[in-house]
C-alpha cells in the first residue's frame, strides 16, 4: 500500500477514519529520513491492513509544531485517536516490525483508562497550585 501524505487540511479526517495509523515525520534534506524511507515503505507493503502516512515537516510546519517534533525522522503511531508511540530516529526494519507488533497488541481500553487517569491527575495538580 502506498503511503498517505498528511497535511493540516486532511490530518483530522485521516486520523479519525483509521483505527491504526503510522506517521513518519520527515524532510527531503534529512539524510536519516531518506535512509528510513525504504524501510517504512517496505513495512507498508507487509502490513496492508494498516495506514502508513507521511508528514513533510518543511511543507507542514504547523503539524510538526502541533506534535512538538524536534528531531526527524520521528515515527508516531496513533490507535483509536490516541498517540501510543512517538520516537525520533531512523528505526531499522526489525525494530519497526517490533514496534508495530507491540502497538497491535496494546489493550486500547487500558490505554484510554491510563490517558484518562493522567488527565485527571494533571487537573488535580493544576487545581492545587497557587494562583
Amino acid at each position: 500500500m502506498s503511503t498517505v501524505e498528511l497535511t493540516k487540511e486532511n490530518f483530522d479526517q485521516v486520523v479519525s477514519d483509521n483505527e491504526f495509523l503510522l506517521i513518519d515525520f520527515w524532510a527531503s534534506w534529512c539524510g536519516p529520513c531518506r535512509q528510513f524511507a525504504p524501510v517504512y515503505d517496505s513495512a507498508s507493503e507487509r502490513h496492508p491492513d494498516l495506514v502508513f502516512a507521511k508528514v513533510d515537516t518543511e511543507a507542514q510546519q504547523e503539524l510538526a509544531a502541533a506534535f512538538e517534533i524536534r528531531s526527524i525522522p520521528t515515527l508516531m503511531i496513533v490507535r483509536d485517536n490516541v498517540a501510543v508511540f512517538s520516537q525520533p530516529g531512523a528505526l531499522p526494519a526489525e525494530a519497526l516490525e517490533d514496534v508495530i507488533g507491540q502497538a497491535r497488541n496494546l489493550d486500547m481500553d487500558e490505554v484510554r483508562k491510563s490517558v484518562e487517569e493522567q488527565k485527571q491527575a494533571q487537573q488535580g495538580q493544576a487545581q492545587q497550585e497557587p494562583q
